[in-house]
């Protein structure tokens, strides 16, 4: 199993709408491609600005070539993420090594 986690930063006072649009956009996306085992959506308030953090899990490499496309080293872009976003956002990839589930 593998983790990418995607970083982005945009001002404050568009972070609620940019919120719902990660999930309109890269969420939903996500939940459609084979081989996504779930995501979660971060957020951290500093100042004037918000960083947006999405981590999620996948099968292999190749089911996130088929979310990302052949440069999984890329981040997924929408319309309307150069409106909000301040700089570039980063993406980076872990392999799961170990998982912690809570007791039954």
């Amino acid at each position: 199993m593998i983790m990418r986690t995607w970083r982005g930063m945009v001002r404050r006072a568009d972070a609620d709408r940019y919120a719902d649009y990660i999930r309109e956009t890269g969420f939903h996306e996500y939940g459609e491609t084979p081989g996504n085992r779930g995501a979660w959506l971060l957020r951290r308030d500093e100042g004037e600005e918000t960083e947006f953090v999405t981590l999620s899990l996948w099968d292999s490499r190749q089911a996130i070539v088929a979310f990302a496309g052949e440069d999984i080293e890329a981040a997924v872009l929408y319309p309307e993420d150069a409106a909000y976003l301040l700089g570039e956002s980063t993406i980076t990839h872990h392999d799961v090594v170990d998982v912690v589930r809570p007791p039954a």
